[in-house]
């Protein structure tokens, strides 16, 4: 597992928005770390601590995901796309 393996979108995102308290902000930093702990996963499949913490980030990216959508759909729409995540199905 590499430690420091990054999205290349976070890079921008940095350089564009110095808000880290901003939804896209947020929402890249959660599917980082949502990839970093799926590799650790396919290594130990029995770290069940692990799949929890997993869970939960996917619970918190799903409801700022659904918060975005409802408030602005455009740059919901964008960032999905940018990320090259499904989109949710329920809202």
């Amino acid at each position: 597992m590499v430690k420091h393996s990054f999205i290349p979108i976070i890079s921008e995102e940095k350089k564009k928005e110095e808000n880290p308290g901003s939804v896209e902000f947020q929402v890249v930093n959660f599917t980082n770390k949502i990839r970093r702990l799926t590799s650790h996963l396919e290594l130990h499949r029995k770290d069940y601590l692990s799949q929890r913490g997993l869970r939960k980030i996917l619970g918190k990216r799903q409801r700022l995901l659904s918060y975005l959508s409802k408030k602005n759909g455009i740059r919901y729409k964008k960032l999905i796309k940018q990320l090259g995540i499904r989109e949710s199905q329920i809202r």
